[in-house]
Parts: structure tokens; C-alpha cells; sequence
């Protein structure tokens, strides 16, 4: 299934403190067995869960990212963009392409809070973009799962920039019209909760997720005001409103599968459309 970040079994889980076997977790979809938290899971993990085994075709998989400003933090930030890649094994922090669930044709991006917590600088703007487009041309659903941290801050305003841009790209599937889900997972927040991630036409979440734009001190400082303990949670959003439907990771894969289903144009014209293209 791949590596599932953050899963040291000898400090047991997280949220509950029960030990487990790495294999017991894996099998459980990165869900802790006893409690039901919600591992941190990788792209690629993330994408064997999810799609039709060997039905995943990756776009874009070439783009890697430059460093225009020379930026320099703790260290430079091409040291950061290897390190990061050396650790995670990815080459940003989005994997797109086209797939298949139970024999429906989507395009699909799948983020990977690994790579430089998620960020969301030019390359990942652009994979996430020319997705949509894709899509769109092929009238095909797109479904993005998020996990990210933010806007990159060593790519400066062209970071920014994504966020209008990706935000174009899905009004590019709303006048096909084909349908956009997102799966928020922990955490989603900054420029990708407040651009393509908050515009699906359905929006599921993982339980317990974090999910909002700036944190609760930045909020409360700048407001003046208290927040309700967990207003940032997946389940107080759904509560309000903003989000559709909270959803364990094991039953993802079916109910996206059972949503699109529900659209009025059928999954066979889907998948037609699909192969025509």
C-alpha cells in the first residue's frame, strides 16, 4: 500500500495510545484499529486505495520546481526541494492523472503533505490546473484530495498566483459541466482550502481533519474573539454547512464511486467520452 508518515507502532496511536502492528494499520487504510484516527497517508498510498488496481495513467509526472527568487530560509531552497524529495520520494506535493473507480473514467490529483508540508508553489498550481483542464476536455469527473499546509512561501507571489489560477481551471469544469468532488484530509488549510479545494460541488473530509484558511491564534488575534474548541474540525464544518459529508477512509473509494453514480449523465457515457478523447 505504501508508506503511511507518522505511524511508529512502539508510541502507539496518537489519539488513543493502543499499540499496533504496521500491518494492522496498513490493511485498516492507515486507520488506527482501535480509535479510528486517521494516519497521515502518502500520494501514492493514497491512490492505490483509491482507483482500480493498474488503472492509473500519471500527467505531468516531468515538472519540477525552480528556485526564481534564490530563495534562502534555514537553508536554500533548492537544499529543501531535495531534501524533501529524498525524504518523501516524491517530486512536488501533488501526484495527477487519469484513473478508473469500479470502471468509471476521472481525472484525479492527489496531494502529499510529505513534500514541504503540502505547500502549493508553481508546480503544484500548475499539475493541479492542467488536470482540471484535461478533464474538463474530456468531460470527465475530477476528484482532488487535499492535504496542505499552505501557499509555498519560497516561491513568494508566484505561490499566490495559484490560487487564481487553479481557481479558473475548475470553472473550466463547471461549464462542461462535469462533476468536481474533494476529499479534505488533515490537514487543509491557507491558499488550497481557499481556492480549488472549498469550490467542489461536493466536498467530503476525513474525521478529525483540520480544516480553514488561517489558524485559530492568527484568527483569534486578528478578530478579537474565542473560538468554540474543534470549530476547525472536519465535523464542526459539516456541522455549519461547509462541508457535505464526513467519511471514514475505508468507505471513501465507495462513496465517491456511489456519488458520481448519481449524476444524470451515466458512468458508460462517462467512460465513452472518456476513451474518445
Amino acid at each position: 500500500m505504501g508508506n503511511i508518515s507518522g505511524v511508529v507502532p512502539v508510541q502507539g496511536c496518537p489519539k488513543c495510545g493502543d499499540c499496533h502492528l504496521p500491518v494492522e494499520i496498513e490493511t485498516n487504510f492507515g486507520v488506527c484499529p482501535g480509535c479510528g484516527y486517521h494516519y497521515k497517508l502518502g500520494a501514492r498510498a493514497r491512490l492505490e486505495q483509491m482507483l482500480d488496481e493498474d488503472s492509473f495513467e500519471e500527467w505531468d509526472g516531468d515538472l519540477r520546481a525552480t528556485d526564481p527568487l534564490e530563495f534562502v530560509d534555514v537553508v536554500p531552497y533548492t537544499e529543501r526541494l531535495s531534501t524533501a524529495t529524498r525524504k518523501s520520494g516524491m517530486d512536488d506535493a501533488v501526484i495527477t492523472g487519469l484513473g478508473r473507480i469500479d470502471g468509471m473514467t476521472i481525472g484525479i490529483a492527489v496531494m502529499d503533505f510529505s513534500f514541504i508540508g503540502g505547500s502549493m508553489g508553481v508546480v503544484v498550481g500548475e499539475k493541479i490546473s492542467r488536470a482540471m483542464e484535461r478533464s474538463a476536455s474530456r468531460a470527465m469527473p475530477f476528484v482532488a484530495v487535499t492535504a496542505s499546509g499552505g501557499a509555498r512561501m519560497q516561491e513568494g507571489l508566484m505561490s499566490l498566483v495559484q490560487m487564481a489560477k487553479t481557481s479558473v481551471a475548475r470553472a473550466r469544469l463547471a461549464e462542461v459541466p462535469v462533476p468536481y468532488i474533494t476529499i479534505l484530509t488533515d490537514p487543509t488549510v491557507g491558499g488550497v482550502m481557499a481556492s480549488f479545494a472549498a469550490s467542489a460541488d461536493v466536498i467530503f473530509a476525513e474525521p478529525g481533519a483540520t480544516v480553514g484558511f488561517a489558524g485559530a491564534r492568527v484568527i483569534s488575534q486578528a478578530t478579537h474573539e474565542e473560538f468554540p474548541e474543534g470549530f476547525q474540525t472536519s465535523e464542526f464544518m459539516r456541522d455549519h454547512g461547509f462541508i457535505d459529508l464526513v467519511v471514514p477512509r475505508p468507505e471513501m473509494r465507495e462513496q465517491v464511486s456511489r456519488l458520481l453514480g448519481l449524476y444524470p449523465t451515466p458512468r458508460a457515457a462517462f467512460t465513452a467520452l472518456a476513451e474518445e478523447a
